[in-house]
């Protein structure tokens, strides 16, 4: 994911998770917003509750390897924010890929 790409201000980050849509499942919460920009952006968080930093860390590093593998399944001008839950931690690669293309392609749907 090229830094481009990235929601970085706070103040952005509270935006779309302010005005975008929200969906949800087990172990991911993802808002989308319109931009007005001619791209994607992404924004990442593991709350400190979760887990030390090392393994937060680990796992946006997995969900931005989702985000690079499955580059069909979001579109332009939208600012998508992933939120990664607890039940996250114990879990193998596969099933957070699946789970949360499975959401990426709810919403792309919609």
């Amino acid at each position: 994911m090229k830094k481009i790409n990235v929601v970085k201000s706070n103040l952005e980050f509270n935006d779309v998770i302010k005005a975008g849509k929200c969906y949800k499942n087990q172990y991911f919460v993802l808002y989308i917003k319109n931009n007005n920009l001619d791209r994607y952006r992404f924004g990442i968080s593991v709350p400190k509750k979760v887990t030390n930093a090392v393994n937060r860390n680990k796992l946006k590093r997995k969900v931005r390897n989702i985000l690079d593998n499955h580059r069909n399944l979001y579109s332009k001008n939208k600012d998508y924010i992933i939120i990664i839950r607890k039940s996250c931690l114990m879990e193998p690669f596969k099933v957070l890929e699946d789970n949360l293309v499975d959401l990426l392609k709810y919403t792309f749907s919609k």
